[in-house]
């Protein structure tokens, strides 16, 4: 006997119904839970405000410093060091006698050089002693006397000639009395020439004396200018011949600061622009001015040398590695913010701006920067309040300010760029 099995009619709505229920019942509380995303809490950051600033225009260089004056101190006699007064390090004024060498022996030939002197004073009538060498020659005895001689030969010459007009003297007189008013005449000329031998005389014997007393005086090295001693070359007790090197002295203030300026740049330096320096491995700046540009470029490198000089109180040393900003020009205000606020990634510089609590992402063209702060050309308007050390900072995430910046905030939330703003 044949069995039938009778289902039920069931709606098709019902059954959905059914499945539904069936489903949600098999749902855990933990589920339900992680299905709502919890609302992100703010995030607590410091502010800058977007505002004007007179910003430099400077160009960037790299040199080194040198001393203003470098020397090899030579010494200018042959003889033995006897004295060495300075070492490495020594600070010396102009004039300060450094080393000496044993001056005995050019003290004996001052002496001799001013007894020849004394003697060929008096050959012509002036004291032993004295440094006014000049004579005239016909008070010179020699040539007084010759004239004397001369003289009265003349007169007895236009005496004799008289007595022969008359017919009282003979001609044998006239003519002797002719003969010795000539050699008379000699005489005198032949004085004037002795006289004059010995002002000559007089001059060597002048000159010798100062060249013996220059060689006393050369015994001793003497500080040409004002400096430090960069290097002994010599020892006491040393014999050293004429133009041996005994010390190397360089001028450590003002120091100057050599730079190659590339050609591109050239036509923007000139003497007198205000030059700013930083040592390597330091912090702190130093102040100086372009004092000299070369007129040309180099041939081989293209670059112009430029100079200029600071000031040394103390921490500048010869030789030191500097980067330099040469000051170009003084320009209007600019838009500028703090150096931390800038985010870079990817070579794109980017900032985060509070509007309404919420960090909006900009992306900005910076510009110049200083002590102060860096330029904005592009991305961000006047009073605008940016985030200052974003790290890990997205857009869209709710901050709140810890710090006073003295600025309202925005309260008009764009999450757009503003290409269209511009800093100047």
């Amino acid at each position: 006997m044949a069995l039938w099995h009778h289902t039920p009619h069931c709606p098709s709505g019902l059954l959905l119904a059914v499945l539904a229920a069936g489903l949600t019942a098999s749902c855990s509380p933990s589920e339900k839970a992680a299905s709502i995303r919890p609302s992100k809490e703010a995030l607590d950051v410091s502010g800058g405000v977007v505002e004007k600033r007179p910003m430099e225009r400077t160009l960037t260089a790299l040199g080194s410093l040198a001393p203003m004056e470098r020397a090899t101190i030579s010494i200018k006699t042959t003889g033995r060091l006897k004295l060495l007064k300075v070492d490495v390090g020594s600070p010396v004024k102009v004039g300060d006698v450094l080393a000496q060498i044993e001056p005995r022996d050019y003290e004996l030939r001052l002496q001799q050089s001013a007894a020849m002197l004394a003697q060929a004073r008096a050959r012509v009538g002036l004291p032993f002693e004295g440094g006014d060498d000049r004579i005239e020659l016909e008070k010179l005895s020699v040539v007084r006397e010759a004239a004397a001689l001369f003289e009265e030969a003349g007169k007895t010459l236009d005496r004799v000639r008289k007595l022969h007009l008359e017919k009282i003297s003979a001609q044998s007189e006239l003519e002797r009395a002719t003969a010795d008013h000539q050699v008379t005449l000699n005489r005198y000329q032949d004085s004037l020439q002795e006289g004059r031998e010995r002002q000559a005389v007089l001059a060597q014997r002048r000159a010798e004396y100062e060249i013996a007393r220059q060689q006393v005086t050369d015994t001793s090295l003497r500080a040409p200018f004002d400096g430090v001693v960069q290097a002994r070359l010599t020892t006491v007790g040393e014999f050293l011949a004429s133009g041996s090197p005994v010390l190397t002295l360089v001028q450590v203030d003002p120091l100057r600061l050599r730079m190659e300026i590339p050609e591109r740049q050239a036509s923007q330096v000139q003497t007198g622009l205000s030059v700013r320096i930083t040592l390597e491995g330091g912090t702190s700046q130093h102040l100086g001015r372009i004092a000299r540009v070369s007129p040309t470029l180099d041939d081989r490198t293209r670059m112009l040398l430029v100079e200029a000089e600071f000031k040394n109180s103390g921490p500048l040393r010869p030789g030191s590695f500097a980067q330099a900003e040469i000051l170009l020009e003084d320009v209007a205000p600019s838009l500028a913010i703090p150096a931390d606020a800038i985010a870079t990634f990817a070579g794109m510089e980017k900032v985060f701006v509070i509007l309404t609590n919420t960090a909006i992402e900009r992306r900005i063209t910076s510009g110049r920067r200083d002590a102060n702060g860096v330029e904005v050309l592009h991305g961000i308007t006047l009073n605008e309040v940016v985030v200052r050390n974003p790290g890990g900072l997205r857009s869209g995430d709710k901050v709140r300010l810890t710090n006073q910046i003295g600025s309202p905030i925005p309260t008009s939330v764009s999450t757009q760029d503003p290409d269209h703003a511009n800093a100047r």
